[in-house]
């Protein structure tokens, strides 16, 4: 478990990421509502997507924003909504000729939500999550060993 959640964060690097946690999972949330309210058709009758990936999309946008604002079982969240962030970038907004920044159709949004998603694949929640309340027990255990393995090293 110490790989999925490290235990190595500051409290001021862990504050900042709790409000990034808030801030972007509630953005999400919010931008997964429409789509979780017809999940398995939200692109159309005519999409290149079927329904069942239609509606995993629509649960890792608003399924993921809740788990990133709760920090439970972030780095599983992380993935899903980096996910589909790069088949947002790659698979809609290139093949369309969309610009990275601009009005209209781009990818800016979506690249900064896969942005914020690989930083939780790596760093977990951070020490005000559910998860480090859930697994702290193996956390303190796994970063203690490591701390007894470092100094018998130098022995």
């Amino acid at each position: 478990m110490n790989k999925l959640f490290p235990a190595h964060l500051s409290t001021p690097a862990a504050t900042g990421l709790l409000i990034l946690r808030l801030v972007a999972g509630l953005a999400l949330m919010m931008h997964g509502f429409p789509k979780i309210q017809n999940a398995f058709g939200w692109m159309g009758p005519d999409s290149w997507a079927p329904g069942f990936l239609q509606g995993l999309a629509a649960l890792a946008e608003f399924g993921g924003g809740l788990a990133l604002i709760l920090g439970l079982l972030t780095p599983v969240a992380a993935f899903g909504i980096l996910c589909v962030m790069l088949v947002a970038i790659f698979g809609v907004h290139v093949p369309k000729g969309d610009p990275f920044v601009g009005k209209g159709g781009s990818y800016e949004l979506a690249s900064v939500y896969a942005a914020i998603a690989t930083l939780f694949m790596f760093t977990g929640p951070g020490k005000f999550s559910l998860d480090a309340k859930l697994f702290r027990k193996t956390l303190v255990s796994n970063a203690a060993g490591f701390g007894e393995r470092v100094k018998a090293g130098f022995r």
